[in-house]
């Protein structure tokens, strides 16, 4: 090869290297057609949410500069009470109204009137879940869903 036809081709390569880069900078310029939004629509779904799975680490261990354990925190009350409610007791109106002995068998009967109703009643009776357990002129104890109560003479 000569030395003219190695510049001639390496000529060549350059134009055409120059050529294509013109080309791209002259097309991006003015564009020739414009491509409508509506036509190229995406197929988007989005994927299904999935719980996130939690966890926590108790780190109850050796403190190992310390030598200690850390302190214990104290249970939240508010928490402790939902945990663990309480049965509720149903409302129920108990009054003492008086006691009569009998002289003869020195008995004692109780004048105690429940939900408004007047019963007479011994040591020992039951009548609607209440129970009474023991009583003298000041008061009487009764039992009602195995609550002990204490209930002063209504004057």
């Amino acid at each position: 090869m000569t030395k003219n036809t190695k510049t001639y081709l390496l000529l060549g390569v350059v134009l055409f290297v120059w050529g294509t880069i013109g080309y791209k900078f002259i097309s991006t310029l003015s564009p020739e057609s414009i491509v409508d939004n509506e036509e190229i629509r995406p197929n988007f779904k989005p994927k299904p949410l999935q719980e996130r799975d939690t966890f926590s680490i108790l780190a109850n261990y050796r403190d190992p500069f310390l030598g200690t354990f850390p302190p214990q925190k104290k249970q939240d009350i508010k928490n402790v009470s939902s945990r663990d409610p309480k049965k509720k007791v149903p409302e129920i109106s108990i009054d003492y109204t008086g006691l009569i002995t009998d002289s003869a068998t020195r008995q004692k009967i109780f004048f105690v009137a429940i939900n408004g109703q007047h019963y007479l009643m011994k040591l020992n009776d039951k009548i609607q879940e209440v129970h009474l357990i023991s009583g003298n002129a000041d008061a009487i104890r009764i039992r009602y869903l195995n609550t002990a109560q204490t209930i002063a003479l209504q004057k």
